[in-house]
């Protein structure tokens, strides 16, 4: 039976095996996609807002050609923490569910299942989209996931959203040669966009290099063209893309089914210890950015470090009291 059941291979669940192996634990790491999933979906040409010291887990250096590391670089240095500490990861296995048992846990997944003491879900939050649930949404066109540009030159491209990736993602897509359209939700932008961003975007929409139009939806997305309802009254333009950045939520049906409990707030944020980020089911723990809930922009990497050591600390006491 394994100590320690690791769910996802992000930087936490690595920083989490590593912390596991350290303490001489049997772990496993389960990963329903590729080493460090998340990153490898983010834009290709992404470049991280944290420095690589920030970022390093483990003891083994960051080396990044800036100060400020890249996607490439990023899944790069996962892979060689994976290969530093012979890391134990099972990919492309996605789990389904959990049974509490008299020893523990008992976890299934599509090729079948584990018995473990401790269960730690690493998850974050970046797989599943906020749908915007509207007639169309489930066309080619529509992206919830942004690649990179060349995709969209001389494009007309709608931009959902008012964050920090919708406004990097329109700039970008507008200096490459589309057409750029905003829907955006509320009155003006999230007033917290990188303040080196949110200059240049404002800009682009005073002098109508970027279209927007704020108190507005999209009520439907058609091969050709996209329905915005708009303060005036519904407003159907041509469209070649929509890049919906609506953000990102944590699986709850995966929480769900593994008995973890959730505070019915605004944020729907998993309850747990603070102290040793154990959830309310025993021996179920939370480790980074998940513990936010959908407010996806109160953890990160680099405040999270620390979670591994946590658990696996709480972990070490509980089996040596068994």
């Amino acid at each position: 039976m394994l100590d320690v059941l690791i769910i996802g291979a992000g930087p936490t669940g690595i920083n989490c095996a590593i912390a596991a192996s350290q303490a001489h634990l049997q772990y496993k790491v389960i990963e329903k996609g590729v080493l460090a999933n998340s990153i490898f979906n983010f834009p290709a040409n992404m470049t991280f807002f944290s420095t690589s010291l920030n970022l390093e887990i483990g003891g083994i250096p960051f080396i990044s050609h800036t100060d400020k590391p890249t996607r490439r670089e990023a899944l790069e240095y996962y892979r060689r923490l994976m290969e530093a500490y012979d890391i134990d990861i099972s990919f492309r296995e996605r789990v389904l569910g959990a049974t509490s048992t008299p020893e523990g846990h008992t976890v299934k997944t599509d090729k079948g299942e584990y018995h473990c003491k401790n269960i730690v879900v690493a998850t974050g939050f970046y797989d599943v989209p906020n749908k915007m649930n509207i007639p169309g949404e489930d066309l080619p066109k529509v992206k919830h996931y942004y690649d990179e540009v060349h995709h969209y030159i001389q494009q007309d491209v709608l931009v959902v959203g008012a964050a920090n990736s919708a406004c990097d993602v329109a700039l970008e897509c507008w200096q490459k040669g589309a057409r750029v359209t905003m829907a955006v939700r509320s009155p003006q932008l999230y007033e917290r966009v990188k303040y080196w961003i949110l200059p240049n975007i404002q800009n682009r929409i005073k002098e109508g290099s970027i279209k927007a139009h704020f108190n507005t939806t999209v009520t439907e997305i058609r091969e050709q063209e996209v329905v915005l309802s708009t303060p005036n009254g519904p407003l159907t333009i041509a469209n070649d893309y929509v890049l919906a950045m609506t953000g990102y939520s944590p699986d709850y049906s995966l929480l769900q089914s593994l008995g973890v409990a959730i505070d019915d707030d605004q944020y729907d944020t998993p309850l747990y210890n603070e102290k040793t980020l154990e959830s309310k089911q025993s021996g179920i723990y939370l480790a980074g950015v998940v513990n936010g809930g959908r407010k996806t922009n109160r953890f990160f990497i680099e405040n999270t470090r620390d979670h591994a050591e946590m658990i696996m600390r709480h972990v070490e006491r509980r089996l040596s009291m068994v």
